[in-house]
């Protein structure tokens, strides 16, 4: 059997962990004991759900200081920067735990008997179930908020779901460390046996994607990845929901006006966007369309002022570095482009900033793929339009994304156009702020068109997220005593209730 193994990416030690890759068998039996408890689990009140989730982030927190000694031995990441990230770990446990008391998730709707213009209509009850055991994939470049203890297991388990995680092997002891923290606190709260799974390895990734205990899936990472698990799942005998978040280049639009009035400021701006989290960010601003003449090219300037004053960084592994490499060389490749800030890699994880510009022409042309699709790190694309014409023929163009982000003045004649495209190629449309970041609200949309994500229904981010693992059920006919609780007449959960039409 594979030990796994830790490494440190500024340093490049690695240990062995007292554990190992995780077999087919081991899967399968992980996944069937997730499935034989579901219902049992679904069963729970909301109130005991709800306060699970808060023991969850209790327990986090308590283990906060060993939890970032080991993430920063496995990331690099500042010990600041990984703080937060644990707070808003155990920030979006309490937040679900506020969503499942609301009761709003269940959209419990009742229709009592009555005759209609088509005729009777029987008593008709509609509620939303758990769907089942869901598989979350967790992410590199956030070893807490979205790796194991991440948004998809929050949601999951409030939307009354089993979990089996695969730890991603860029923090795999980070991975263990945070999913001991969870048992712990379901174990304390009296959780069934076989709510949480952890598996390790690529081939257990697969077979977990495969097993027919699995209900759906959660994954944030590469398009490659992505897309190869998508397909997997879509080809089972009973094919399965995949909710991937894949990236995208997220384009970031300055126009005229915004350049004349503040150039300076955009462009320092955006350099501390792009690079935030060495540019491991899936929201970080890729494609910048900067007016051409003089305002514009102090936009360019301040931003390229500001990237050569950065020293070098490290990256998350020396694969997401090697990733990070092989974009840089082929948006350096592509004739017509001009390398403005950057230069050769040093070291296996060691990396600088790059900056490129191009003009219309060369994004449009026929040879310039590798300008349109995400480079994870410290990478961005400046594309220099001529006038609004050109503008929009560029941005047509352009892949959806997670974020489009549009810097402009007060009345500015650009703004209601590139705003209503930003909404066609986007999930998130941004004004005059920076689209690094998500927080976790009620109002969140983290999730736009392919191949942005898998679904772009649906987002990973915010109360919306627990749709992904529910499914509708209308119950006709059925006694009181029979009835799910939240479709009783009397309400005793007090969930909202749209009854006979009117929403309570």
């Amino acid at each position: 059997m594979t030990l796994v193994v830790s490494r440190n990416p500024a340093t490049g030690a690695s240990r062995d962990l007292d554990v190992h890759d995780t077999s087919s068998s081991e899967v399968r039996a992980l996944s069937k004991r997730a499935s034989s408890i579901a219902a049992e689990f679904a069963r729970r009140p909301l109130a005991w759900r709800a306060s699970l989730l808060r023991a969850m982030a209790d327990e986090l927190e308590r283990r906060a200081p060993s939890l970032v000694e080991v993430a920063m031995e496995e990331t690099a990441l500042p010990r600041p920067r990984l703080e937060g990230e644990l707070r808003r770990t155990a920030f979006q446990f309490r937040f679900f735990s506020d969503v499942v008391l609301d009761g709003a998730f269940l959209q419990a709707s009742i229709d009592h008997a009555t005759d209609s213009a088509m005729g009777p209509l029987p008593d008709l009850r509609r509620v939303r179930v758990p769907i089942g055991p869901v598989a979350v994939f967790g992410s590199s470049n956030f070893p807490f908020a979205f790796s194991v203890p991440g948004g998809d297991s929050a949601s999951a388990l409030a939307a009354g779901c089993p979990i089996v995680i695969k730890a991603h092997p860029a923090h795999p002891a980070t991975s263990l460390a945070t999913f001991e923290a969870l048992v712990s606190a379901a174990n304390a709260a009296g959780a069934p046996e076989g709510l949480l799974g952890l598996v390790f390895g690529l081939e257990a990734g697969v077979a977990l994607v495969q097993d027919p205990a699995i209900s759906a899936i959660g994954f944030t990472g590469s398009v490659a990845a992505g897309r190869a698990l998508w397909q997997l799942a879509n080809a089972r005998a009973t094919p399965i929901p995949f909710f991937g978040e894949l990236g995208s280049a997220n384009p970031l639009v300055v126009t005229q006006s915004a350049a004349n009035e503040r150039a300076s400021e955009i462009g320092a701006g955006i350099a501390g966007s792009m690079t935030l989290g060495v540019g491991q960010f899936c929201t970080k601003p890729g494609l910048l369309f900067v007016p051409a003449g003089n305002p514009g090219d102090e936009v360019v300037t301040s931003l390229a002022g500001v990237l050569r004053d950065l020293s070098g960084m490290t990256m998350l592994s020396e694969g997401i570095a090697a990733h990070f490499g092989e974009g840089t060389n082929a948006i350096a490749a592509v004739q017509g482009v001009s390398h403005l800030v950057g230069g050769a890699l040093d070291g296996a994880t060691q990396v600088v900033a790059q900056l490129f510009e191009v003009d219309t022409d060369v994004f449009n042309g026929p040879f310039a793929a590798a300008l349109h699709e995400e480079c994870f790190g410290p990478l961005a694309i400046v594309v220099r339009y001529r006038n609004v014409s050109d503008l929009r023929v560029a941005l047509e163009g352009v892949q959806p994304a997670l974020t489009f982000s549009v810097f402009s003045e007060d009345n500015d004649p650009d703004a209601p156009w590139l705003i209503e495209l930003a909404q066609e190629k986007s999930g998130r449309v941004i004004a005059n702020q920076f689209p690094t970041g998500v927080g976790v609200s009620w109002s969140m949309q983290h999730g736009g068109p392919w191949p942005s994500t898998t679904n772009s229904a649906a987002t990973s981010v915010g109360a919306g997220s627990i749709d992904r693992w529910l499914r509708p059920v209308t119950y006709q006919a059925l006694r009181a005593e029979l009835l799910p609780t939240a479709l009783r007449d009397d309400n005793p959960l007090g969930v909202p209730q749209r009854v006979d039409g009117v929403q309570s």
